[in-house]
């Protein structure tokens, strides 16, 4: 068994969505400075580096993060290599081969440091979402901050996952993972009521 970690490190030098809250790190108490223990607080956006939303992000009087099924995280997932130019949205046309799994991950390459922000990367569609959804897909990941493009106010595939009620992934590392089949281990924060977690994304490959 192999674990393949797909998730970027989390430091004080990862991009946030513009406008949104920085990852910072306060130490207060240090061993390295001879205190008997150390302890640290820390200030950051919940939808930091690989992370889940959650539908109260996208849909008023929707559940929050800790409400979500955990089940929805972790199981059989497929990895998905699409190409097509930068800003543009993945379309059911630019897949190459069958979807086969109930949880989805694409890798677009289009976001490629974590730590420099890009806002021409790809997202997903709203028609692909509702493909995948006919298909029993339950979970949607992409290697991008966000499955719908940096200026689209209307949100138009987190609606469509609403509609399906389906769960999401973003901000993954894939670049060094061979499509195909894997089970996904990525377990949300139990945080009350909050739009999203930071998640500690990773595949298991037999």
């Amino acid at each position: 068994m192999k674990l393949i970690d797909i998730s970027p490190t989390i430091s004080p030098r990862i991009a946030v969505w513009p406008g949104d809250v920085r990852f910072t790190r306060e130490v207060c108490v240090d061993t390295d400075s001879g205190d008997y223990m150390t302890l640290s607080s820390i200030n950051s956006t919940v939808h930091l580096g690989a992370h889940a939303d959650a539908p109260n992000h996208y849909c008023p009087q929707s559940p929050g993060i800790g409400e979500r099924a955990l089940e929805r995280y972790y199981g059989p997932c497929q990895v998905v290599r699409v190409e097509l130019p930068r800003g543009e949205r993945i379309r059911p046309v630019h897949l190459s081969e069958a979807i086969t799994s109930s949880r989805v991950l694409f890798h677009t390459g289009s976001f490629p440091d974590p730590e420099s922000w890009n806002s021409d990367f790809n997202a997903l569609s709203a028609e692909m979402v509702a493909m995948l959804a006919s298909q029993g897909v339950q979970l949607v990941g992409i290697d991008t901050p966000s499955i719908d493009l940096q200026e689209d106010k209307q949100l138009e595939s987190h609606q469509a996952v609403a509609a399906h009620d389906m769960a999401i992934l973003e901000g993954l590392i894939l670049e060094q993972v061979p499509p195909g089949n894997y089970t996904l281990c990525a377990l949300p924060l139990k945080i009350e009521a909050a739009d999203a977690s930071p998640v500690r994304a990773i595949l298991i490959s037999q």
